[in-house]
């Protein structure tokens, strides 16, 4: 039932609306796998989505989806929203409370179109383990599972884009661990493209392909989730706090006895915290800014494990107390003869280590990162393979 993606270009959007005091004006491309709208509360991506669904009417421009124009206002069109077949997944699950589980998920199910026979009403309630709760009512059921009970229900729409609007807001810790793994596996299993719309780091680096950075109407940066992320002139729209870089790694091995697992970045080793994945198993690795720290030479006898070499990039303009690099890891020999794009690491440090260090573009140092400081919330992309 996994499926390949191609190029093909499953959204495009290219839209003008004025809401209150915030002007909306994006264009946005998405193609098949996850493509997260990651912002700041209030800067636009919920009207965005809502457009794309019909349930809001741009002032102008157009939206398409796999080549079909369901807006354009120079072409006067605008399909209603029941015939965009676009499914749609909102904070609160939004479940009738009188019907089952059962009857929720039958409720959207067309009568009128043609489906995919890998895309079933029992593919779906496995993938989702929702096997068990059919016959139960939503008041019976927790917040994670009312949840999946809304995903299962808007695929069994068999729809030709998913729009998921914060679906993991409402929820505590526990409940988003829960509900996280199943929102993974959706695209690769189905082969849908998925629009994720949130202001949560940790989601959009675990679920993410690629993103649109939205900030007051606009999509100011757009592309893979590295590409973006690992821009240093872009964290006072990230968060300055939560900004960090994103890694690709792979699993070496696992020591349940320290509690420990090894990736490989760069042909260099990374120690973090234990992972249930196999070796030679694919992930993202988030590293924050500010768990960062530097060294102009190897450091002995010391408790970081993780210390990689690497090349200051990039010095950004600063005028606090504070300043940001970005760090070019150094493959090792081997690794680099393999490697098209290097890592980038972002480093946050005071002006005054800046200073006594000398750093400056070209100088080479040492990223020291302890292996605590990287938990499972900054791991993405969990077991997925390239994508062709």
């Amino acid at each position: 039932m996994n499926k390949t993606f191609s190029d093909e270009a499953v959204l495009e959007i290219d839209v003008q609306k004025q809401i209150g005091g915030l002007n909306v004006d994006v264009n946005i491309t998405a193609k098949r796998g996850v493509t997260s709208l990651f912002g700041r509360s209030g800067a636009g991506k919920s009207s965005i989505i809502n457009m794309v669904a019909g349930l809001s009417t741009p002032d102008a421009g157009q939206i398409k989806v796999l080549g079909e124009t369901l807006f354009s206002s120079k072409l006067n069109i605008n399909i209603p929203t029941h015939k965009r077949r676009i499914g749609y997944v909102f904070q609160d699950a939004r479940l009738f409370p009188h019907m089952t589980v059962r009857k929720n998920l039958e409720y959207g199910t067309p009568r009128n179109v043609e489906t995919n026979s890998d895309h079933n009403f029992s593919d779906i309630c496995e993938l989702l383990g929702l096997n068990d709760l059919l016959a139960r009512r939503p008041y019976n059921l927790s917040g994670g599972e009312r949840q999946r009970v809304a995903i299962g229900r808007a695929l069994l729409s068999y729809p030709k884009l998913l729009l998921m609007d914060e679906p993991l807001a409402s929820l505590d810790l526990q409940r988003k661990s829960e509900i996280m793994p199943f929102i993974e596996r959706l695209s690769d299993q189905f082969g849908i493209a998925v629009i994720y719309v949130s202001h949560s780091v940790e989601e959009v680096v675990r679920l993410s392909d690629t993103i649109a950075l939205i900030s007051d109407g606009k999509a100011i940066a757009q592309g893979s989730l590295s590409d973006v992320m690992n821009r240093i002139d872009l964290s006072p729209y990230t968060g300055r706090h939560e900004a960090g870089a994103v890694l690709n790694a792979t699993v070496l091995e696992t020591n349940a006895a320290n509690g420990l697992s090894t990736l490989s970045v760069s042909g260099h080793t990374l120690w973090v915290p234990q992972i249930d994945l196999q070796a030679n198993a694919p992930l993202r690795i988030r590293i924050r800014a500010r768990d960062v720290a530097l060294a102009l030479s190897a450091p002995i006898d010391t408790s970081i494990l993780n210390m990689l070499p690497a090349t200051v990039r990039e010095i950004a303009a600063h005028d606090g107390p504070h300043c940001e690099l970005a760090l070019e890891i150094t493959p090792t020999a081997p690794h680099a003869l393999t490697t098209e794009t290097p890592e980038i690491l972002i480093a946050r440090i005071t002006r005054r280590s800046l200073e006594q260090m000398n750093l400056k573009v070209g100088t080479a140092l040492y990223a020291m990162m302890k292996a605590v400081a990287i938990d499972r919330r900054s791991l993405g992309g969990l077991g997925h393979g390239p994508r062709s």
